[in-house]
């Protein structure tokens, strides 16, 4: 865990213009600290890629940020907010491999990041008794499979799933899009507070940051990051659940999409996610269990062992796949075929054949690890 000075400073570099997750990241990685970040002299920072004069401008007189962190930190404190940053042992994985993770996570609760399985469930704002029945349907049918349920806290399609995963005794995770402090909207303050009794209040921004609208889009896609599954159960034509589902097919989630009426204004997104072959068609829980091979009442923790091999039985673009494998653990196979520098289709048979030989499993996310 970081110090609290550290810390201090990373909020500070938080809230500097310009400074999003990918920035944030770089300047670390560059610099070492956030603290020898705002001590570092201008003419080193100007060598650094991204930084356009007005964040330099910022880093340059750091005062005012650090006021704001300051009065950031103590409002966390006195709210029991806990503040995770992306180098800390438990920032969640499933959000660490993204490349526009975000840089640091406040949350609340007594539930846990460190989940086995995850589903989101985004949709319109102004469910239907239909939306609003299925998704109670399959968070249902998921008790047996000890799914997490991610979900944004808005009115309609995000508040059922919530208060079904509740009801059903699931861990459920709002992210906010605002702070933690300012939730919207204020007709759900008691939900967040029901919820926060076995799962977490989650947001990327300050304890009382109001809301705005590039938020609720930034929020979206941590919804999609922290889920094995996205499932769209009703949208108009454009909304936010397009945009999760988006995300979700970005980041190699599997994305499902609920069938509606096709007079219904509110099923258009999601017949169009399915006639576009952006997602796959809902039907069942059944559908989306057995795309990841899960089981009911199967550990939610892969079991890991350690092997022994000899690479040289193995050719060369097996032996760098298995050598990072060792490295990274659990690993997409995006990032796979961009560190291995193994064209996509070409790793995907190699994955296979590994497969078959019970050396490498397959996980949620299209992510790959050794057995």
């Amino acid at each position: 865990m970081l110090n609290e000075n550290e810390l201090l400073y990373r909020l500070a570099l938080r809230e500097a213009d310009g400074v999003g997750g990918v920035l944030f990241r770089h300047l670390i990685s560059h610099i070492g600290s956030a603290e020898e970040i705002f001590k570092t002299p201008k003419s080193r920072l100007l060598k650094i890629p991204g930084l356009g004069p007005n964040t330099l401008k910022k880093l340059n007189d750091p005062q005012s940020l650090l006021t704001i962190a300051e009065k950031n930190l103590k409002l966390c404190q006195k709210n029991n907010v806990d503040i995770i940053s992306f180098s800390d042992e438990n920032y969640p994985a499933r959000l660490k491999n993204l490349y526009d993770a975000p840089a640091i996570l406040f949350t609340k609760g007594g539930g846990t990041l460190d989940f086995g399985r995850s589903i989101g469930i985004v949709g319109t704002r102004k469910a239907t008794n239909y939306g609003k029945d299925v998704t109670e349907a399959i968070i249902e049918a998921l008790k047996p499979y000890n799914v997490s349920i991610i979900s944004g806290l808005a009115y309609g399609i995000d508040i059922a799933a919530h208060k079904a995963a509740m009801k059903h005794e699931l861990q459920t995770i709002a992210v906010m899009a605002g702070g933690i402090g300012m939730i919207y909207p204020a007709a759900h303050r008691k939900y967040a507070e029901q919820i926060t009794a076995d799962g977490l209040l989650l947001s990327e921004n300050k304890y009382d940051l109001v809301p705005v609208a590039p938020q609720f889009v930034a929020r979206n896609r941590i919804i999609a990051g922290l889920s094995d599954i996205v499932i769209v159960v009703e949208s108009a034509k454009r909304g936010g659940g397009l945009i999760t589902a988006e995300y979700g097919n970005n980041y190699h989630r599997e994305v499902f999409a609920v069938p509606g009426d096709v007079g219904n204004p509110y099923s258009e997104g999601p017949n169009n996610l399915i006639k576009e072959n952006k997602a796959r068609i809902y039907t069942s829980v059944d559908d989306m269990v057995e795309s990841l091979n899960w089981l009911p009442g199967e550990s939610t923790e892969p079991v890991k062992k350690a092997i022994d091999l000899d690479l040289s039985t193995f050719s060369e673009d097996e032996s760098k796949v298995i050598t990072l494998l060792r490295q990274k653990g659990a690993y997409p196979i995006d990032e796979i075929s961009f560190e291995t520098n193994i064209r996509l289709n070409k790793l995907a048979s190699l994955l296979l054949n590994l497969e078959f030989q019970d050396l490498v499993r397959a996980l949620p996310g299209k992510k790959f690890e050794l057995r």
